[in-house]
């Protein structure tokens, strides 16, 4: 397909125009512009037509909304005779009206979704949460398709998840995000919101342990596989699907080191091997003998699942008498928080625990007692007693 320069050289036109030039055949003619043609070559049946300088495509009604995406506009451009063509007039005395909803199902754009996040290698998380949210809105939006969604209509719905679902800001922006990937990256069609923002989020900040509840806790597991795990993750700051997802080959007992592959994000990193936590992998390593992976589960050649370490914190946590709401992440928050109060340096911490900017672990300096341990509540001076 050559490349068009212009389908009318020297004019300018603010709209795109619509005619007919056969019984199955539609003409399009609109300014040179690289970005909109690139989006018109992908939708099917587009062709441009060189001898007439224009595009054409089949007359066909989703044809025609995918285009009109890509112009940013909609069906109240047409002309009377394209219009009447696609069922926008009821007659010729009222005025353009939409054409009844197709009674056929809408065609489903999950396959497309999960084949293009594949492609560009999401992960299965991201990937399972991009399809539910992307699924959810199609069953919300039945019979109509989500290729044919007004800014308005998918506000609706983003409304009916926090009003009625009570869904959190971050869960919010998690919808957003997939939708905008199906709009943009799939359907090859804008995301538009109108005035929408994404909601904000409120900061929460981590419920951290004692050093005297850490220890406490590890001491209080007789298991040698889920003590040496929990000490895993603190002394390193793992997050419970690393420390899942260990292999032997890993530990690095010279460098003292652990190798972190594909953590959040499928970054690689490093992170800390404490001497004494060596010692107590190698009690394990002669007792286990792990082969593919460092916490084998139940099934031979399967790591040990996610949900049964986060059991196996659980239960410790209410063997020592921890009444905090804490989970087994709060030891990777501890962690980071007892190396501020060390005085290590914030940046240092930021790359053990695998964060892309430091303001993520700055989270930290909000509840160390480094700072809060050297000054002096006003009261003090108030309420002294009275030197006699």
């Amino acid at each position: 397909m050559s490349t068009p320069k212009s389908a009318n050289p020297g004019t300018v036109r603010a709209h795109p125009r619509f005619s007919l030039i056969g019984p199955n055949l539609v003409g399009l003619e609109c300014d040179h512009d690289e970005r909109r043609e690139r989006l018109l070559k992908i939708i099917p049946g587009v062709r441009w037509d060189d001898p007439r300088h224009i595009w054409t495509f089949p007359h066909r009604r989703d044809v025609l909304e995918r285009i009109l995406a890509v112009f940013r506009t909609d069906w109240r451009i047409l002309d009377r005779d394209v219009g009447e063509s696609f069922g926008f007039y009821k007659s010729s005395k009222e005025a353009l009206l939409p054409s009844a909803p197709a009674t056929s199902p809408p065609v489903s754009i999950l396959e497309d979704v999960r084949r293009e996040l594949v492609i560009r290698n999401y992960s299965p998380k991201t990937t399972k949460t991009y399809l539910s949210c992307v699924g959810s809105l199609e069953h919300f939006v039945r019979p109509k398709s989500i290729s044919s969604l007004t800014p308005d209509e998918i506000r609706s719905y983003l409304l009916y998840q926090i009003e009625k679902r009570k869904m959190s800001a971050g869960t919010i922006s998690q919808i957003i995000n997939a939708l905008r990937f199906a709009f943009i990256e799939v359907l090859k069609r804008p995301f538009e919101l109108g005035d929408i923002e994404r909601p904000r989020r409120g900061r929460k900040l981590p419920v951290v342990l004692s050093l005297e509840e850490v220890r406490s806790l590890l001491e209080g597991l007789g298991n040698l596989k889920h003590r040496v795990m929990l000490m895993l993750v603190y002394s390193a700051g793992l997050r419970v699907g690393e420390v899942v997802r260990l292999r032997p080959s890993d530990i690095d007992s010279d460098r003292k080191t652990i190798t972190i592959r594909s953590g959040k994000g499928k970054k690689d990193r490093y992170s800390l091997l404490s001497e004494l936590v060596l010692e107590v992998l190698r009690q394990y390593w002669k007792a286990y003998k792990p082969q593919k992976w460092l916490f084998e589960g139940n099934i031979p050649g399967e790591p040990y699942s996610i949900r049964s370490a986060e059991k196996v914190f659980e239960n410790a946590a209410q063997k020592a008498g921890i009444m905090k709401p804490v989970s087994i992440h709060s030891l990777r928050h501890s962690f980071a928080t007892h190396l501020l109060e060390q005085g290590t340096d914030i940046r240092f911490i930021q790359e053990l625990l695998g964060h892309s900017s430091v303001r993520t672990t700055e989270i930290y300096t909000h509840v160390s007692r480094r700072q809060i341990e050297n000054l002096r509540s006003p009261i003090e001076q108030i309420m002294q007693p009275k030197s006699k």
